[in-house]
């Protein structure tokens, strides 16, 4: 018997009697039962000249979208994030941007060097990833969570819990101060690297089983000087200390210069406790609501917090962000934002696309079975800054700011419909002050903690 017919009846063998191929008489069977009608084949055609999304618009939906909002938080300017996965970034200084630009009167146009902190996210996800490797290495390579560090030694992506972990122990500064880079603008490439180094840097720290602890530490330190050095050649060297006045709208400066440090800029303009004074909301109708869950390893620092967040009913995310936005406060929010969006019209609508009608099945998983599935989860973080309420006070549809510039969408903005946002919305974070008692008792409950792995963990963002 040949090589390969030896494999296939082994194969078959270890499936059981009952398991069967795909047989000819199958084929003969799927073609008779799907026989191509005249627009059938008008749609096969056009799939091969185009993309899915294309052929599904769905018309009727294309009438000039009402951009009316009952309450609406002002813009302060649109950014752009460019070709990298920093939406989280963004969206947490675009937020703290906002307050600062409203307290101190300051000109549409300012903002935070997100290059800054995404230096220090760099090189502490590099620090963690070391240290994760150093308190594993014990386990096998085959361990789960062993696979998932060298699967996801560092990414781009992240939370808010990074965003505010990132500010307490690094501050910020303004964007003329540390302003963006190619490889900023452009993290693939150079990410790339970092992870190649970090993944070959893991294996020498899992290869001495008898290496003493301050051994290893000694090792991690000396990786970690090269991962600096790597990031000062692609992003730049922090700064440490720099004059700033604010500008207005003509060039002018507004207050005298002053000299600061990232702490100190940080505590002048904004002083905000995001460790403390802030509250995740997810909705994951896979698991129990009113329950907290804390994910193992999805932190930005080492000596910081684990993505956490308390898990409720739409409605209630709903209640505190309609509290928030008419209070002038925009709000840190991530979704699943590719599904059923129109990216040139700007607008997020389950009747956008009818895929069903294109393809001739029926997509029919409700938000739960998409999760379970891995067919949805949050991708992107963006700023909640408006909804528009019915006379009854219900929510008919939201916008959010996003980071992907101001010709993208409309003039810069997603407009999601209330059923879309019911959906696909995820996460939310509020202050405490929007929360409701009931939000706020079960927030102080023992999280569950969930592992790196979990459908939920997602880089977003």
């Amino acid at each position: 018997m040949k090589k390969t017919a030896l494999t296939a009846a082994l194969l078959l063998c270890s499936l059981g009697a009952s398991a069967q191929g795909i047989t000819q008489e199958m084929l003969n069977q799927f073609a008779n039962n799907h026989p191509l009608t005249g627009s059938e084949r008008a749609i096969k055609n056009a799939l091969a000249a185009g993309p899915v999304s294309a052929l599904a618009v769905n018309q009727d939906n294309q009438v000039e979208q009402n951009t009316y909002f009952s309450n609406t938080v002002p813009s302060k300017g649109i950014t752009d994030q460019k070709s990298s996965g920093r939406c989280w970034l963004f969206t947490g200084l675009n937020m703290l941007r906002a307050k600062m630009m409203t307290d101190h009167h300051l000109p549409q146009g300012m903002e935070f060097s997100q290059n800054y902190l995404f230096f220090y996210d760099q090189l502490e996800k590099a620090n963690l990833f070391l240290q994760a490797i150093i308190d594993t290495r014990k386990k096998p390579m085959e361990d789960q969570t062993v696979m998932w560090l060298f699967q996801n030694p560092l990414s781009d992506g992240g939370t808010f819990t990074g965003v505010a972990d990132l500010i307490a122990k690094y501050g910020i500064v303004p964007k003329g101060v540390m302003p963006e880079t190619y490889t900023s603008n452009n993290t693939s490439q150079f990410t790339t690297f970092l992870k190649r180094k970090l993944r070959e840097d893991a294996l020498a720290l899992r290869a001495d089983n008898k290496a003493t602890d301050k051994a290893l530490q000694a090792q991690k330190e000396k990786n970690l000087s090269e991962i600096y050095h790597m990031l000062t050649l692609g992003l730049g060297k922090p700064v440490s200390e720099f004059t700033w006045a604010p500008k207005d709208s003509d060039g002018k400066t507004v207050y005298p210069p002053k000299k600061y440090t990232p702490h100190s800029f940080y505590e002048a303009f904004i002083n905000l406790d995001l460790q403390n004074d802030y509250i995740m909301l997810m909705n994951d109708p896979t698991r129990e609501y009113w329950k907290t869950y804390e994910i193992q390893y999805d932190r930005h620092t080492y000596d910081g917090h684990n993505w956490l967040y308390l898990n409720v009913p739409m409605e209630d995310i709903k209640q505190a962000a309609i509290a928030s936005i008419k209070d002038s406060t925009m709000m840190y929010f991530s979704c699943d934002v590719g599904k059923y969006l129109d990216r040139t019209r700007g607008i997020a609508d389950l009747n956008n696309f009818d895929y069903d009608a294109i393809f001739g099945v029926r997509f029919g998983m409700n938000k739960a079975q998409r999760i379970q599935s891995f067919d949805s989860g949050s991708t992107h973080a963006m700023t909640l800054k408006a909804v528009d309420l019915d006379e009854n006070g219900k929510p008919i549809k939201w916008e959010v700011e996003n980071s992907w510039g101001a010709s993208s969408g409309h003039q810069g903005h997603i407009i999601m419909t209330d059923e879309w946002f019911d959906n696909y919305m995820f996460r939310l974070v509020i202050n405490k002050k929007y929360a409701s008692e009931k939000i706020l008792t079960a927030y102080k409950q023992k999280p569950t903690l969930l592992p790196c792995w979990d459908p939920m963990f997602s880089a977003e963002e």
